[in-house]
């Protein structure tokens, strides 16, 4: 992946477009997290229904903390200790940003910073956040090339970015929607990061 590339995709996502691109994980969808056509157009893509929450993804922590400033001191030292990697964290979202991301639960967003490696890290100079969920249709499997993405979905996108093989195995999802306040925490998803990581990073 070129630098050029890179800023190609930033101006993809800069106009609501639609990009198929690499993340730590598995492949995913990303576009502008308050673009509306441009949320709608993965929710169609993917068959997904409307109403269940994605993910905003930032390429690098201090920019997901300079962006989320009202997030508590408790809650912000854990997401430090957690991220960046493969990790989505269900944290508290007061004031309602990126509602579209959210589903009906407008008050707790779903963050992402992955860890951006070898061949995945020119993808660190992106300094606009995505809305981003997995390359697959609802339910299907998730996508560790290219070639393993549905052909109507690529065919759907804007911009195709090849990372080459990802691990395959989608992110583990940590709820910290009520760390702030008394410390308590759950794995929603298993995913890429075993449980123990997460004991180790929030004991």
């Amino acid at each position: 992946m070129t630098p050029e590339e890179v800023a190609t995709f930033e101006r993809c996502i800069s106009v609501g477009g639609v990009a198929l691109f690499p993340a730590d994980t598995v492949y995913g969808l990303a576009t502008e997290p308050d673009s509306r056509e441009g949320v709608d157009r993965i929710y169609r893509l993917k068959g997904r229904a409307p109403e269940v929450p994605a993910a905003v993804m930032f390429f690098g922590l201090e920019l997901a903390l300079a962006a989320l400033p009202e997030l508590g001191a408790r809650t912000r030292e854990a997401v430090a200790r957690l991220l960046p990697g493969a990790l989505t964290l269900l944290v508290p979202n007061p004031v309602r940003r990126y509602p579209l991301a959210c589903g009906p639960a407008p008050e707790r967003l779903g963050l992402r910073v992955p860890l951006l490696e070898g061949e995945l890290a020119p993808l660190a100079a992106v300094s606009w956040p995505v809305l981003q969920s997995s390359a697959n249709r609802s339910g299907g499997p998730d996508a560790s090339r290219v070639a393993d993405v549905d052909e109507e979905l690529r065919a759907g996108v804007d911009l195709i970015l090849d990372g080459g093989e990802l691990p395959g195995t989608p992110s583990t999802v940590v709820d910290l929607s009520a760390y702030e306040s008394d410390g308590s925490w759950d794995i929603v998803r298993e995913g890429a990061v075993p449980r123990e990581a997460v004991v180790r990073c929030l004991r």
